[in-house]
């Protein structure tokens, strides 16, 4: 069974390779495309430090992050943190679930004034924001998403989750014959109902997405119950 990655790139190409690492046959299906937009940074002294929920942000922040080069990192998982680092920017505190979580974790260690350096479609977090990128839907030709029966498809994100939907029920195809595995409650929601298998990633991080493709694929023999 094949599994499906619909992310943007660069994350498309690291998934891919994490999964056919993982021994599993893996191909792309990019539903969104990644574009930086023009920002007008804030004061740095206006800024305690610099929050990101996303790798995507601080590759694409641009020329603005320069004046906040000075200033602690907090990054809301490893992926993003491994990002900050290679702007080379400092890290001072790495999230192990979710956006909320390491707002409160940071708050807790003193690190007040964030600036949340964001895509247009973001988790809302209580700090100063600053959108610095934008997903935006690339076509999908109905070939492919007919050719997404029989596979898994991992949904990173409740946007991919609700264009699959579409994408599914516009080509004529049998959610009954697509299986997902989402990042999240909220991205399993997003997607709907009447899939093959619908199972939530243990955490929030690419290596848990895979290890449950992982196991679906394991049963793909034997069918898929849903979930």
């Amino acid at each position: 069974m094949t599994v499906v990655v619909v992310r943007p790139e660069p994350g498309n190409a690291a998934t891919i390779a994490e999964l056919r690492a993982q021994g599993l046959a893996a191909r792309a299906l990019p539903f969104f495309a990644a574009q930086a937009l023009a920002w007008t940074p804030p004061a740095p002294d206006d800024v305690g430090a610099l929050l990101f929920t996303s790798a995507q942000a601080v590759r694409l922040a641009g020329p603005g992050l320069a004046a906040f080069s000075d200033k602690p990192v907090v990054a809301v998982g490893p992926a993003t943190a491994e990002a900050a680092r290679a702007a080379g920017l400092t890290v001072a505190l790495t999230g192990e679930r979710d956006a909320a979580a390491v707002v409160e974790q940071a708050r807790a260690a003193g690190l007040a004034r964030l600036l949340h350096l964001a895509g247009r479609d973001r988790v809302e977090t209580g700090a100063m924001v600053r959108i610095v990128y934008a997903a935006e839907p690339v076509a999908v030709d109905r070939d492919a998403v007919r050719a997404l029966a029989g596979t898994v498809v991992l949904l990173h994100s409740a946007r991919a989750a609700a264009r699959l939907a579409m994408l599914v029920d516009d080509a004529g195809v049998s959610r009954g014959a697509v299986a997902i595995v989402a990042i999240s409650a909220k991205t399993a929601a997003a997607a709907g109902e009447g899939w093959a298998a619908s199972r939530i990633a243990a955490a929030p991080r690419d290596a848990a997405m895979v290890a449950a493709a992982r196991a679906l694929t394991r049963t793909a023999a034997t069918g898929i119950s849903g979930a």
